[in-house]
């Protein structure tokens, strides 16, 4: 049993008969009253994000996981299959398990943090960013370009991200997993 002094940035604990994340925290000694501990919390199961603020000393459940990289084969109308790197068993996740799954390509290779106790899978991390082919991208328009504009394109995953006008069908970009937004053109 740990407090809310332990806490830190990637610790799983058990809330409110969930596991969630810490993800961001802040420790507060006000002027007057006691300590507490600010944390913005977010769930492994449904990926739902709640601030919380804990008092000083106040005992937390943490909940000790560990994480393996698996290799993502395909998806069926349920979720998603993986394969473990290791030992070639694989393994299943449900579909809210998974944020940004639109932008997984088969091969590509995730973080699993799966509960230790009983190697329950409790989420998926994608890499920061990913590379993707542009498969159908917007015209550009003409004598648009004194400002940052941005065009629809659809990338091999079927995901929508937005993307300067230079970027044609065809080009290779990196996209970031966070947001989905689009970070470069990759040169090959």
């Amino acid at each position: 049993m740990a407090t809310s002094n332990d806490i830190r940035k990637g610790l799983c604990i058990e809330y409110s008969n969930d596991i969630y994340k810490v993800i961001e925290f802040l420790h507060v000694k006000p002027g007057k009253g006691p300590a507490f501990v600010r944390t913005k919390l977010k769930s492994v199961t449904n990926g739902k994000v709640l601030d919380n603020t804990f008092s000083a000393g106040h005992k937390i459940d943490e909940v000790k996981v560990i994480t393996r990289k698996f290799q993502y084969l395909y998806d069926d109308e349920n979720g998603f299959h993986f394969m473990n790197n290791d030992d070639f068993s694989q393994l299943y996740l449900n579909k809210e398990m998974i944020e940004n799954s639109n932008l997984m390509k088969a091969g590509e290779e995730v973080t699993i943090i799966l509960k230790e106790a009983d190697e329950t899978p409790l989420s998926a991390e994608l890499p920061q960013s990913v590379y993707l082919e542009v498969v159908e991208a917007d015209p550009g328009v003409k004598g648009n370009t004194a400002t940052n504009a941005l065009k629809n394109a659809i990338v091999e995953t079927g995901a929508r991200v937005m993307v300067p006008l230079f970027i044609e069908a065809g080009d290779k970009i990196k996209v970031s997993t966070e947001d989905g937004s689009y970070l470069e053109r990759v040169k090959e």
